[in-house]
């Protein structure tokens, strides 16, 4: 009896542990849903925009135990503002360097929860060689079976507005423009 009980706990503390780590997921940024956007005000009367088009990356979630790590690379490189012009400046030395940082990235790895939605997203942005923590806030989060796919996607809207001096990004500011500056990664992911 003795070793039937003990062999009966040995198994559902096994079951138990199993079912727990089947709840961490390994997932894919699908990039034509995955968007990391910038938004800057211009002299307090409009706003400039802009994007990066290549973007990859992945995210671990454990909804279970309410974490999680997402990792998202985006080509500086591949700015785009509807304005050719722009977008070389903004590539120019003057601005994002990027022929010297090509690459710029997002390492998120303290998820927060509000139920079983995740609400917000810190870690570490690098951009420009310089490292620094941000909070990306989740103004939408939701998981579901993709119709087409036959696989789960989870994602969300994330924002967090940073100071971009801390990155080495200060060009303007002495022309009046704003160190503030919004920072906008839209990601859906595919369960792999």
């Amino acid at each position: 009896m003795k070793k039937t009980l003990i062999a009966t706990l040995a198994t559902a503390a096994t079951l138990i542990g199993g079912a727990a780590q089947a709840e961490s997921a390994s997932y894919t940024i699908e990039p034509n849903h995955t968007y990391v956007t910038f938004e800057i005000g211009h002299f307090g009367t409009t706003t400039n925009r802009g994007r990066f088009d290549k973007k990859e990356g992945t995210v671990q979630l454990d909804r279970a135990a309410k974490k999680g790590k997402v990792e998202v690379t985006f080509d500086v490189g591949s700015i785009n503002t509807g304005s050719a012009q722009f977008d070389k400046h903004l590539r120019s030395e003057e601005i994002l360097k990027t022929e010297a940082f090509p690459k710029a990235t997002f390492i998120g790895d303290k998820f927060t929860f509000n139920g079983d939605k995740v609400s917000e997203v810190s870690g570490q942005l690098t951009l420009l060689g310089k490292t620094n923590p941000i909070t990306l806030k989740a103004s939408n989060f939701n998981c579901y079976q993709h119709p087409m796919m036959k696989r789960e996607v989870c994602g969300g809207d994330f924002r967090a507005t940073i100071k971009r001096s801390q990155w080495g990004v200060d060009y303007g500011m002495a022309y009046g423009f704003s160190d503030a500056m919004d920072l906008v990664i839209q990601v859906e992911a595919v369960h792999q």
